[in-house]
């Protein structure tokens, strides 16, 4: 979530209104029950994303029948998640922001010192098709670069799985460890993923949603003249 945030932590799995407190290990905002193994990340299809009560934002994938996993993103912090399983809705607490995941994969959130939002009867969750290209960027990370009816998006992970970030044209950069992720528009129809190495003097990468290098940007080591571009195939 916040920067500042990890510093009360609470996560608590609801199961036919009964509610159960979970511990966690310090510096988990938002977990679901450890019980809960995670499928691999190829299996997941995307849902919606929802904008929380403190700003930032939950990215919801369907990861099979009644299975439902919510990424809570704040900024280019690591993001937490949530994980609902069968029958159980998943609950985290934060700085003040709680988050509730339901079994449907409607995610519902409120901030402390305001009335809890009363649950809206389930729709029916629509699935839409997608077109998914996995690229390894130079960096060595993942990216799952996504097109499908509700716009293009970028999936940023470790070459392991764990992941780091979603950019989309609401969010459409994030930084880690010194490298740049963008999207960019190109005209009114195109958009371009750029990768940026802010460790190596702004060399850059260029991709298009196919997973082609189109464009790479390199700087002069010395500092002199302009950049060399090499346009791709």
């Amino acid at each position: 979530m916040r920067t500042t945030r990890r510093t009360t932590l609470r996560s608590a799995a609801v199961v036919a209104g009964a509610a159960t407190v979970l511990a966690l290990p310090v510096g988990t905002a938002f977990a679901a029950s450890p019980a809960v193994r995670e499928p691999a990340p190829s299996v997941r299809a995307y849902v919606t994303t929802v904008k929380l009560a403190d700003g930032s934002v939950a990215t919801v994938h369907k990861v099979g029948a009644n299975h439902f996993e919510a990424e809570i993103h704040a900024g280019s912090t690591k993001p937490d998640r949530l994980v609902s399983k069968g029958a159980a809705a998943s609950y985290g607490q934060s700085d003040g922001l709680h988050v509730v995941l339901r079994p449907d994969g409607t995610v519902t959130s409120w901030m402390d010192g305001t009335s809890k939002p009363k649950p809206k009867p389930a729709a029916k969750t629509e699935i839409t098709k997608e077109n998914s290209v996995r690229i390894t960027l130079p960096d060595g990370r993942i990216a799952q670069l996504v097109d499908g009816p509700n716009g293009k998006r970028v999936e940023l992970s470790t070459p392991k799985g764990h992941a780091l970030a979603t950019i989309d044209p609401r969010r459409p950069s994030a930084q880690h460890d010194g490298w740049t992720y963008k999207l960019v528009r190109d005209g009114k129809q195109h958009v371009k993923f750029v990768v940026i190495d802010g460790k190596g003097g702004g060399n850059s990468w260029v991709y298009d949603f196919d997973g082609r290098l189109i464009e790479k940007y390199t700087v002069d080591p010395a500092g002199v003249g302009a950049a060399g571009l090499s346009r791709q195939g």
